[in-house]
């Protein structure tokens, strides 16, 4: 009898079902051990939209010494910043995540001066810095002023018709500051005609598109600056010659980039690739999609920048400077040294013209002959891409603060910044709407109905 239940089908399959739900209930335990004990998670988006940006794990990952991040807010309201903290955690040992509850400690929060819930606190050794938001940007940006111990001050020339620093206009340079801000860089205009000498604490200096020549005084100020160990940012557009505003030649601020090995041409590059049409720009903006093995660049493969009324460059080395190419214009493109005309057929169709691709940026290096002192200079033949109505353009914004980074020698700050949402609507024409709705509205019902009234015919 014991032998005939042992067999009986029923038996079986309780047996099989049995042995089943303890392999489930085994593997959820296991899955639940290793969850609590291992937090790791995966971003399947395809820009890895939830993931903290290369630039951040390069900082946590270089941690010589512990850092603690202590985030203050109520108890019921520690998972705003967990998930948050949790990643910073996991991508090096040496980040100590620390949740304090203002209410029930008072002293701890009071010494720290928490104003507000949701703060975070970040302490690199005897060193404490507040985060500005609950954002990566924040808590990121705390981590790096913890880290440097000086200030670093980008200064921008002014009074010979450069973008101005404060300007919120579409030339304005208002984006590159917060940009700068948010490498915890601070930013101050210089005028360089009043005294003819760079403030020494200048971290880098930027020449960002004048319309006017800089006298020589201001030119050998930059000179004895650069040559002395300094870093300066040049973006010289091209002499264009075009209604009533004109840009000057800036003999003397050229012929010095020449000396160090970089000679702007008197020309306008004009981008003929289709690829601009889709992007949504003319041929005047040139645009990049392939870069040199140059640290400002490198890791910029694969991202487009774009560059309005741009010029090309020649580069060499020198006896005292290294000079590396940063990126070109298409094959596609041509450079007119036409530099009075507006009509683009015209232009295009000069046969003096030079055919890409065209050197568009450089980046050298000045040997001062003192023992680990150098200086740092980037010469681009366009000003407009740094501007407030271009920056956002793709990759113009990591152009730029990768660009201040390597001239301020924190190259491990130089990284491709979080992705904004990608775009991924489809566009259609009318008659591939018409057809999407009668597939889905018509289509698919009548084929459901057909198919139920074979199944009922047959079974009839």
């Amino acid at each position: 009898m014991a032998s005939q239940w042992m067999k009986a089908r029923q038996t079986k399959y309780a047996a099989y079902a049995a042995t089943y739900i303890l392999i489930v209930i085994a593997a959820v335990v296991v899955a639940n051990v290793l969850a609590d004990r291992y937090n790791k998670s995966y971003d399947a988006t395809a820009n890895k939209r939830y993931s903290l940006s290369d630039q951040t794990a390069k900082i946590v990952k270089g941690l010589k010494q512990d850092a603690t991040i202590t985030y203050f807010n109520q108890s019921t309201r520690f998972r705003d910043g967990k998930d948050l903290l949790d990643q910073y955690a996991n991508l090096s040992p040496k980040v100590k995540v620390k949740y304090v509850d203002p209410d029930k400690d008072p002293e701890l929060a009071r010494e720290a001066g928490i104003r507000n819930f949701g703060t975070a606190v970040v302490q690199i050794g005897a060193k404490k810095e507040e985060a500005k938001s609950m954002t990566e940007e924040g808590i990121t940006g705390a981590l790096i002023r913890d880290l440097k111990s000086n200030t670093r001050t980008v200064c921008f020339v002014s009074g010979s018709g450069e973008h101005q620093l404060d300007d919120s206009n579409r030339e304005g340079l208002s984006k590159f500051k917060d940009l700068l801000a948010k490498d915890n860089y601070e930013t101050k205009s210089v005028d360089l005609l009043t005294k003819a000498e760079v403030p020494s604490d200048c971290t880098t200096l930027v020449i960002a598109g004048p319309t006017k020549n800089y006298e020589q005084p201001e030119v050998d100020a930059i000179k004895k600056y650069v040559e002395d160990g300094g870093r300066a940012l040049f973006m010289l557009d091209p002499p264009l010659k075009l209604g009533h505003e004109e840009i000057a030649e800036n003999d003397a601020l050229t012929g010095l980039l020449q000396s160090w090995g970089v000679t702007l041409d008197k020309d306008l590059i004009l981008d003929l690739n289709p690829l601009g049409q889709i992007a949504g720009v003319g041929p005047q903006v040139a645009l990049v999609t392939h870069y040199e093995s140059q640290p400002i660049v490198e890791q910029m493969r694969g991202t487009a920048t774009g560059f309005p009324l741009s010029r090309s460059l020649e580069v060499k080395n020198t006896d005292k400077t290294t000079v590396q190419k940063l990126f070109d214009s298409s094959s596609d493109s041509l450079a007119t040294s036409d530099l009075t005309s507006s009509e683009l057929q015209k232009l295009v169709k000069d046969p003096k013209n030079k055919k890409g691709p065209l050197t568009m940026a450089a980046a050298g290096t000045y040997a001062t002959g003192k023992e680990n002192v150098q200086g740092r200079f980037v010469v681009v033949g366009s000003s407009t891409w740094a501007a407030n109505r271009f920056i956002d353009f793709n990759g113009n914004d990591d152009l730029a603060s990768n660009a201040v980074n390597w001239l301020s020698s924190d190259e491990d700050l130089i990284s491709i910044r979080p992705k904004a949402p990608e775009d991924r609507r489809i566009t259609m024409t009318a008659r591939q709407l018409n057809w999407v709705r009668g597939v889905s509205q018509f289509g698919l019902p009548l084929v459901v109905v057909v198919m139920g009234v074979s199944v009922w015919w047959k079974r009839r």
